[in-house]
């Protein structure tokens, strides 16, 4: 039996440590979490190992100033180069969650697919100068059957006959904007949250606080979904606080096992069959580049040289309006509507690529640190006393990947683990700065439309969407894993989460990090029944 001890009994299993039969998850979020219920599913045994606590959804508090330093990253990692988000939190670029059920307890539950045109990128866009684009090895028809089984597992609305969400004021502005200006393609958006109980879950209640923790259940976790039901398979163990150091390997090179501190500081080796890391798009490539060793002096999985390049976090904007009329756009969920009329690949507006209008409504807690980077005084107290008559439009867009733009390790700071601290780099392409502003002027074209008496443009917050650092490919010397996301180096190591995005497309990347866990699973499965690994 494991000498692991968690503040609560909620393993059904425990492992020995030298059990080396297993499957080792390093992280619980959309890519670990389900991962780990459809291989135990497949009576495969799993343990993972998570670095944040388990908090439960009765734990859970509607107030931003409680949850956020509950929910959110805290060990520390540096932002570097001309990206807002990194020049605005140099100390804090990455917004991502250290918990179980990872980034799924904090999401919005955005979920659209990636467009065929985007799986070809390189194709569909052509050379740009600068980029490091790809093609995907895989196809949107290579994906449709795994994205049909995400969204019914995951209940998204408006999908699968499911009914679409409510929308609230902050949507029916939008809506009301978008029609003016001549969209047509809008509605209440594909999520994954119920508008009608599913799957033992709760409807939405509509109250707003998506960002700490769903105290309903309507949007789905891999908290209270995937992970519950491996655990209840009897073939899944979640090791909480627990922070991985490093990936071990035999003298033959497959990876046999993985190093981690627990939250104690004492240090363990859990034996793995094989290791598939879902640590997000930060945490993959530190955790591959810090098991370095002889055999792999530039670290693992990185004979190409491309783990921790081409990050991409997606071209973002904000533009908040003022209406004469009270909006109240915080009552309802954070997103609660979609414009795709500009997501599709249209040269002629001076840019490749898309971008998506999302609604946005943010706690008054959040709105007032968005703000504060604008500056003080009148301006910025203004804009609080009108928080019940604002209105928010986000823009979402695909980023150009570039080789420069990478995670590394830094050569001198060390964080409590001894690990070194995850260096961020990330700078504009021109493209990313065209798409921007086209998409901001559209979104104060919109308010303008609906009579807002004020527009103001925000700056960035920390990256939310992390991708694209252990990118796949066909090629092993242009990327880190293949079209199932197994390492092209190691046989038996597999990257399970956003980090093996080829390029990140204009879509939220939930859905498509759910579909190809699901599909990663299969293959495991059918290569551990043949004993390949």
């Amino acid at each position: 039996m494991s000498s692991y001890d968690d503040d609560r009994d909620v393993a059904a299993v425990t492992f020995d440590n030298d059990d080396g039969s297993v499957v080792v998850i390093i992280g619980s979020g959309a890519g670990g979490g389900t991962l780990a219920n459809e291989l135990c599913q497949k009576g495969i045994d799993v343990v993972i190992i998570e670095a944040g606590k388990r908090i439960e959804m009765d734990e859970f508090v509607n107030d931003e100033s409680i949850m956020n330093p509950r929910l959110l990253w805290d060990e520390p990692r540096k932002g570097e180069g001309s990206r807002l988000n990194t020049t605005h939190f140099p100390d804090n670029p990455t917004w991502m969650c250290k918990v179980v059920g990872g980034t799924t307890v904090h999401w919005t539950g955005t979920c659209p697919r990636i467009k065929d045109t985007e799986f070809k990128a390189r194709s569909t866009y052509g050379a740009i100068e600068g980029t490091s684009l790809m093609d995907w090895p895989i196809s949107l028809e290579d994906i449709e059957p795994y994205y049909d089984r995400a969204e019914a597992k995951m209940g998204v609305a408006g999908t699968g006959g499911r009914p679409w969400l409510p929308g609230n004021n902050n949507y029916k502005v939008m809506a009301a904007g978008a029609k003016r200006v001549g969209y047509t393609e809008y509605h209440t958006g594909t999520h994954a949250i119920n508008a009608e109980p599913y799957d033992g879950r709760n409807a939405c209640d509509q109250i707003g606080f998506c960002f700490q923790g769903c105290k309903s259940g309507a949007k789905w976790s891999t908290l209270y979904t995937e992970i519950p039901r491996a655990e209840e398979t009897g073939r899944c163990e979640v090791r909480s606080q627990c922070m991985v150091l490093k990936i071990e390997h035999d003298s033959d090179g497959k990876v046999n096992g993985v190093l981690y501190a627990d939250r104690d500081g004492n240090h363990h080796v859990q034996k793995a069959r094989i290791v598939c890391v879902a640590g997000n798009s930060v945490e993959t490539p530190r955790m591959l580049l810090n098991s370095e060793s002889s055999q792999y002096p530039d670290g693992l999985a990185n004979s190409s040289g491309q783990v921790g390049k081409n990050y991409v976090t997606h071209t973002e904007g904000t533009v908040y309006g003022i209406f004469d009329q009270p909006v109240n756009w915080h009552r309802g969920r954070i997103v609660s509507g979609t414009i795709r009329d500009e997501s599709y690949h249209q040269p002629e507006r001076g840019f490749v690529g898309g971008y998506y209008f999302l609604t946005i409504a943010l706690g008054l807690h959040d709105y007032a640190i968005g703000l504060r980077h604008d500056g003080w005084g009148i301006s910025h107290s203004s804009w609080l006393e009108s928080y019940e008559y604002t209105a928010g439009l986000y823009i979402l867009g695909e980023d150009m990947p570039l080789e420069s733009n990478r995670v590394y390790l830094h050569p001198t700071e060390k964080d409590q683990y001894g690990m070194p601290v995850p260096v961020c780099h990330q700078d504009y392409h021109p493209n990313d700065n065209l798409m921007r502003n086209h998409g901001l002027k559209q979104c104060t074209a919109l308010y303008d439309a609906m009579g807002a008496r004020q527009t103001r443009e925000s700056v960035a917050f920390p990256a939310g969407h992390n991708l694209g650092t252990c990118r796949m490919s066909d090629d092993p010397q242009t990327g880190v894993v293949n079209k199932f996301g197994q390492s092209h180096d190691i046989a038996n190591l597999f990257i399970s989460d956003g980090s093996q995005f080829t390029t990140g497309a204009a879509a939220n990347p939930t859905l498509t990090i759910v579909a190809l866990a699901i599909r990663q699973a299969e293959y495991i499965a059918e290569h551990m029944r043949i004993n390949e690994f």
